[in-house]
């Protein structure tokens, strides 16, 4: 097709959108004024969309997602859930869910509370939100050891550092690897005072922001090296784990954990410890995660989930 028929088409496309979506002519009418089929109608308007002519984007009215939160606390044990408009784009989505989450904070972090920090794009879509927030005299402290990839924006160091300049409070490391090659070495370095010390004020903590994975191939486990595809594919298929708390913690879909070569060779907070925090966060923007979503929220450590809409309206349809 040379320029000028191409820009012939778009133009019609364009005319025809315009009336049925902006002028809602009626697609009899539209057939009618330009001599076409009603079903060629329907075929252009769909072209229309694929083309990027037309972006049809659903805004939900407040009333709208106080209905889902309420279905959501009905069905599982949580006091919370912070509901985003969807966005097709995983960045913007991100975005979307972490300012609800910041909006959150800044209306409940008070001063000396202090806060527990995981890992992962969705906590580090938090810290890298842009708004203006009154300062708290609060403390941000790493729930998992860091990862040797300089300059990764979702280690939970970097991450604290970042929370701690938005709010204004301060930040603590935690001086340990994430992950070490076995148990053995795990308990070598919990014996340190300076990393037993660090997880006892991240375990005393008041809030805890965690993200959930799910068992993808392309995960941020594998990518650090932790798990291989294999492995991932394993644990899925083999062991029914569909999803992580806090990017180790492995569950299946009634929420209990299951072993896996992870297991003992992280060193951070698990499940168990989340659940003695009284504010756990759960951050899952993508919309590959509501299986996921449903399996965390079942484990009991969760209090508040924090994702898209789209999310929640599939796991309301699954879980009944």
């Amino acid at each position: 097709m040379d320029k000028s028929s191409q820009y012939q088409d778009f133009e019609l496309l364009t005319e025809i959108a315009t009336a049925y979506y902006l002028e809602e002519v009626t697609q009899d009418e539209i057939s009618k004024k330009f001599g076409i089929s009603r079903i060629k109608v329907g075929r252009l308007l769909r072209k229309a969309k694929e083309e990027g002519i037309v972006e049809i984007n659903v805004r939900y009215h407040p009333i709208f997602s106080t209905q889902l939160e309420k279905q959501m606390l009905e069905r599982f044990p949580i006091s919370r859930a912070l509901i985003a408009l969807d966005h097709p784009d995983d960045d913007e989505q991100r975005s979307q869910v972490a300012s609800l989450v910041s909006s959150y904070l800044a209306s409940n972090l008070k001063d000396n509370m202090v806060v527990t920090v995981g890992q992962g794009r969705n906590v580090a879509a938090i810290a890298e939100y842009n708004t203006i927030i009154p300062p708290r005299d609060c403390r941000f402290i790493c729930g998992i050891g860091g990862t040797h990839r300089p300059g990764d924006v979702i280690n939970a160091d970097h991450i604290s550092r970042l929370l701690a300049k938005k709010f204004g409070g301060s930040s603590e490391t935690l001086y340990a690897p994430a992950y070490v090659e076995n148990p053995e070495m795990k308990n070598f370095l919990l014996s340190n005072s300076t990393i037993k010390e660090t997880l006892d004020r991240a375990r005393k903590a008041d809030i805890a922001l965690v993200g959930i994975g799910d068992m993808n191939e392309n995960s941020y486990m594998v990518k650090l090296g932790w798990f291989t595809p294999q492995e991932i594919n394993d644990a899925s298929l083999n062991q029914g784990v569909i999803g992580d708390i806090a990017g180790y913690d492995f569950f299946n879909i009634q929420g209990k954990h299951v072993n896996t070569v992870m297991d003992n060779r992280v060193i951070g907070l698990n499940i168990d410890e989340l659940r003695n925090i009284p504010c756990v966060i759960a951050i899952a923007s993508e919309s590959t995660k509501a299986i996921s979503i449903i399996g965390a929220l079942q484990t009991g450590a969760i209090d508040i989930i924090a994702t898209s809409a789209r999310n929640i309206r599939t796991v309301l349809s699954m879980k009944q």
